[in-house]
C-alpha cells in the first residue's frame, strides 16, 4: 500500500527569498570586511543581522513548505457544499447518500412545527441531513431559504454574531452590543421581518444553546427554523428534536463506494465496494463516521489500494497489543486525521478517550483515574465531557466504557498519538491499581468464608464478593492477555500483572470457578517471567495441583504438585509439599503423605502459625487414616487450638470435624458428640457448605455407630448434608452420605427407602470412581436382598 500523495509542490518564492537573503548577508559580510577601516562598527553588526535573519527566514519558509507538502489532496469529504460566493443562500449537500427515513421525518416535522432541530453527536451527518431536507422543501418557502454556518472557520459564532449575520440578510438592524436587552431588540426586529413570510432559516453547526436562544421562540406563522447541532440543544423550549446516530453498515458502505466513484480512476482494477465484505469491516473500524468513511473511500480508489490491504492495516493497528510497536499505515492515519468529533474535544479529554481503549471492559472512576494518572475530580469532569459527546457510555456500578462502535477508532487514535512508553506506563498504572484492590478484597475472602445464599448488605468497597462479581470481566480480560502477548508482556507490567493473577485465583478458588482458575494458571506459565523465575512457575503448578484435587483427580494433582515442589524455593516448598501430601493421602500412599507433610512443617517459618495449623490438620488426617489415633489426636488438637487463637473459624471447624472421627474410633462418644456440635456451630458463622456437609456426615456416622437409638437425629443430620452436597457436582462425599443415610433409614425400619439410598450411593460412587464406597453400597444391597421391604 502506498502512502498518500501531497498537494503538489509548494510555491518557489519563499525559497528564493530565503536564498536571496542568505546571499545578501554573505555579500554584506564581505563588504563590511572590505570597508571595516571606514565603518566597521556599523556594517559588521549589520551583516551579522542580515545573516541571522536570512537563516531564520529560511527555516520558517522551509517548515511552511514541508507542512504544505504534508497536506492531503482535496477530497469530497465536506458534508455541505457552500456557495462559492459565500452568500447565506441554501447550499446543496455534496454526495448525500442514505438517511432517507431521517430526511422524511424532518420534512414531516417542518410541515407542522415552527422550529426543528436535527441532533446527534458530532460528525454523524446532522448537517447533511438538515440541508438535504431543506433542499427537498425549497418550493414550500418561495420567499427565501437561507443558510448560516455557526462554526464557519472552525470557531463558533456568538449570539450577537448570529443576529448580525441574519440582520444583514433580512435588512434589519443589527444588535448594538452583546447585552441581553440589545440581543432581544434585534431578535424582535427579525421576527417582525419574518412574520407572515414563507422563509426557511437553516442554522448549521449549533454548538451551544446560547447561540440561538434569542431567536426562540420563532414566529408562530409561516416561517420555519431548522437547526443542526449536538446533544447540547436537547430540551430547548419551542424546538422539536429529531435524533440521528451513525449511519448503518449498508449506508456507510454506500458512502465509501460513492466517494470512490468521485476519485480519479486508478489503473488497478478493484472489487466493487458494495459486494466486498472487507469494506463492511473497514467502515466499522472507522466508527461509521460519514466524513471518515468518505475520505478513506476516496483515497482507496485514488491510489488503487486493495480493500483487503486496507482492512489488514487497520486491524493490525487495532489488534496488536498496546506495548508492541506497529508502523501506522497511511490508511490508519487518514482515519485519525478525518475524525472531526475527536478533534473537537479538549486535549485532556482526547487523552482520556485514548487511554480508556486500554481497558478491555467497563471500568469505574478510581480505575480510570489510575489509568490516566489524574485526580478523580478532574476525571469526573472529563468523563462528563466524553459522555456528552457520545464517546463513552455508562455501565452498571458507576462504570464507563467506550462505545462499542468506537472501540476500534479509539485504538487507532491511541496508536497514532501515544508512543509505546506512554501506553505501557498507562497499562502499568491500571494493572497496579487493580492488583492492589484485588489483593485487599482477596484477603477478606478468608474472613467471610464462602458466599452466602443472600444479598450482601455491605458497601461494595467492603464486600469482596460483590467487588469481584462487578469487575470480573475486567480482571479476567487483563490477566488473560491476548494470544501471543503473554510472551512479550513488558517488564514494567509483569510484577503487578502476576500479583493480580494471584489475587484473582484466590477468588476463583473460593467461588469454585475451576475453568477460569485453570486458564489463569496456564497464562502465567506462558509468560517469560515463569521461565526466568522458577518460584512463579512453582506457584502456577501448585495452583493446578490444588485445582485437580478439587476435581477429584489425585493422580494429576500429585503430578502437578511434584513439579511445584521441584520449582519453588525453600519457603514456597512448604505449601506445595503440604498439598502434595494431601494428594498422596487421597491416593492411599500414607507413608509418602506423612513424609511430605513432615517436611512441610519443617520448612515453614515459625511465624507462619496458620501454615503450621494447616500442616497439623493434614498430619492428623494422615495419621487417622493410618490408624495411629493418639498421634492423630495430638496433631488435630494442636491444629484446633492454633486455628482458634488466630481467629480462623473455618480451620477450627475442620479440625473439630476430624476430631469427631478420632474420638469415635477411641470410643469417646461423648467427646465426639461435643466435637461435632462445636463444629456445626462454627460452620453456621463461616458459611462453608462443603465443609459443613463433611461435618454433618461425620456427625451422622458417629451417632449411628455409637447410639443406634438416635437414628432419627442421625437421619436428619445426613439429610441436611445430602441437600448441601446435591447442589454441586457428584463427589465421594455424596456417595458416603447416601450410604449412611440408607443405614439410618434401615435403623428406622424403612427398608424401601434404605435400598433406594444404597442404590443411589452405588451409582454416585461408580460415577466418581470411589471403589470402596461402591463396594460398601453393593454389600448393603446384597445383605438386604432376602429381607422383606416394610414401610416406615
Amino acid at each position: 500500500m502506498t502512502g498518500p500523495t501531497g498537494a503538489g509542490r509548494g510555491p518557489r518564492w519563499p525559497v528564493l527569498i530565503a536564498v536571496g537573503t542568505l546571499v545578501s548577508g554573505v555579500l554584506g559580510n564581505l563588504a563590511s570586511n572590505m570597508l571595516s577601516e571606514l565603518a566597521a562598527s556599523v556594517l559588521g553588526p549589520a551583516s551579522i543581522a542580515l545573516v541571522v535573519s536570512g537563516g531564520v527566514g529560511f527555516v520558517v519558509f522551509e517548515m511552511r513548505r514541508r507542512r504544505t507538502g504534508r497536506e492531503v489532496s482535496p477530497e469530497p469529504t465536506e458534508v455541505v457544499a457552500a456557495p462559492a460566493t459565500g452568500a447565506p443562500t441554501l447550499p446543496y449537500p455534496a454526495g448525500f447518500t442514505g438517511r432517507d427515513e431521517h430526511v422524511e421525518a424532518v420534512l414531516a416535522l417542518l410541515t407542522r412545527e415552527h422550529a426543528v432541530a436535527v441532533l446527534g453527536r458530532r460528525a454523524v451527518g446532522t448537517s447533511a441531513c438538515a440541508v438535504q431536507a431543506a433542499n427537498l422543501c425549497r418550493e414550500d418557502f418561495p420567499d427565501g431559504q437561507y443558510y448560516l454556518d455557526l462554526r464557519r472557520g472552525g470557531r463558533p459564532r456568538s449570539a450577537r454574531q448570529v443576529l448580525t449575520a441574519l440582520a444583514g440578510v433580512l435588512g434589519t438592524a443589527a444588535p448594538v452590543s452583546g447585552r441581553p436587552d440589545a440581543l432581544a431588540v434585534a431578535a424582535d426586529a427579525l421576527r417582525g421581518q419574518l412574520d407572515g413570510r414563507k422563509i426557511l432559516l437553516v442554522l448549521d453547526n449549533v454548538d451551544r444553546p446560547e447561540q440561538v436562544l434569542p431567536l426562540l421562540p420563532p414566529t408562530a406563522r409561516t416561517c420555519r427554523l431548522l437547526l443542526a447541532g449536538g446533544p447540547a440543544l436537547s430540551g430547548l423550549q419551542g424546538v422539536v428534536a429529531h435524533w440521528i446516530a451513525e449511519p448503518g453498515r449498508a449506508e456507510a458502505v454506500e458512502l465509501f463506494a460513492a466517494a470512490g466513484v468521485a476519485a480519479p480512476a486508478a489503473r488497478i482494477r478493484r472489487a466493487d465496494p458494495r459486494t466486498d465484505p472487507a469494506v463492511g469491516e473497514i467502515v466499522e473500524l472507522c466508527g461509521r463516521q460519514p466524513r471518515t468513511v468518505r475520505a478513506l473511500g476516496y483515497r482507496t480508489a485514488q491510489h488503487g489500494w486493495r480493500h483487503a490491504d486496507v482492512l489488514d492495516a487497520l486491524r493490525r493497528a487495532v489488534q496488536t497489543p498496546p506495548h508492541q510497536r506497529v508502523t501506522v499505515s497511511p490508511a490508519a492515519r487518514l482515519v485519525t486525521e478525518r475524525d472531526t468529533a475527536y478533534r473537537a474535544l479538549t486535549r485532556e479529554a482526547r487523552r482520556l478517550y485514548r487511554l480508556m481503549s486500554l481497558a478491555p471492559a467497563p471500568v469505574d472512576r478510581p480505575a480510570i483515574a489510575a489509568l490516566a494518572g489524574r485526580h478523580p475530580e478532574r476525571v469526573t469532569a472529563l468523563l462528563d465531557q466524553l459522555a456528552a459527546a457520545a464517546f463513552v457510555v455508562g455501565a452498571p456500578g458507576d462504570r464507563y466504557e467506550i462505545r462499542p462502535l468506537l472501540a476500534g477508532n479509539a485504538r487507532l487514535h491511541l496508536r497514532d498519538a501515544d508512543p509505546a512508553r506512554a501506553r505501557v506506563a498507562a497499562q502499568a498504572r491500571l494493572t497496579r491499581h487493580l492488583a492492589r484492590r484485588a489483593e485487599r478484597h482477596a484477603a477478606n475472602l478468608a474472613v467471610l468464608g464462602s458466599p452466602p445464599d443472600r444479598e450482601w448488605s455491605l458497601p461494595l468497597d467492603d464486600d469482596p464478593y460483590g467487588w469481584f462479581d462487578l469487575h470480573q470481566e475486567l480482571l479476567l480480560a487483563v490477566v488473560r492477555v491476548p494470544a501471543g502477548a503473554a510472551e512479550t508482556l513488558p517488564r514494567r507490567v509483569r510484577r503487578w500483572w502476576f500479583r493480580l493473577a494471584v489475587a484473582l485465583c484466590g477468588w476463583l478458588a473460593h467461588v469454585e470457578r475451576l475453568t477460569e482458575w485453570e486458564q489463569v494458571c496456564r497464562t502465567v506459565l506462558a509468560t517469560p517471567t515463569a521461565d526466568d523465575r522458577p518460584e512463579i512457575a512453582g506457584w502456577a503448578h501448585n495452583e493446578l495441583g490444588v485445582l485437580r484435587r478439587r476435581r477429584h483427580d489425585p493422580q494429576g494433582a500429585a503430578a502437578a504438585l511434584t513439579l511445584a515442589v521441584a520449582e519453588r524455593g525453600r519457603r514456597g516448598t512448604a505449601q506445595a509439599r503440604m498439598n502434595l501430601g494431601l494428594a498422596l493421602l487421597d491416593l492411599g500412599q500414607l507413608d509418602d503423605a506423612v513424609e511430605h507433610l513432615e517436611l512441610s512443617r519443617r520448612h515453614r517459618s515459625g511465624a507462619d502459625r496458620a501454615g503450621h495449623a494447616l500442616t497439623d490438620l493434614g498430619l492428623g488426617a494422615a495419621q487417622l487414616a493410618r490408624g495411629e489415633l493418639d498421634t492423630a489426636h495430638h496433631h488435630l488438637v494442636r491444629a484446633a487450638n492454633t486455628f482458634r487463637s488466630v481467629g480462623d473459624a473455618r480451620g477450627y471447624a475442620a479440625a473439630l470435624t476430624n476430631l469427631v472421627l478420632v474420638h469415635a474410633a477411641l470410643g469417646e462418644h461423648l467427646d465426639a458428640a461435643q466435637a461435632w456440635r462445636a463444629a456445626l456451630r462454627e460452620y453456621e458463622s463461616v458459611s462453608d457448605p462443603t465443609s459443613r456437609a463433611a461435618a454433618l456426615l461425620n456427625a451422622g456416622a458417629t451417632l449411628l455407630t455409637a447410639a443406634p437409638a438416635q437414628a432419627r437425629a442421625a437421619y436428619e443430620l445426613l439429610a441436611e448434608g445430602r441437600r448441601l452436597r446435591e447442589e454441586g457436582r457428584p463427589t465421594p462425599g455424596l456417595a458416603r452420605t447416601l450410604l449412611y443415610l440408607g443405614d439410618a433409614a434401615a435403623a428406622l425400619g424403612d427398608r424401601a427407602e434404605a435400598r433406594r439410598h444404597w442404590a443411589d450411593a452405588a451409582a454416585v460412587a461408580e460415577e466418581v470412581g470411589d471403589a470402596d464406597g461402591q463396594a460398601a453400597a453393593d454389600s448393603q444391597l446384597e445383605d438386604d436382598g432376602d429381607l422383606p421391604a416394610t414401610g416406615g
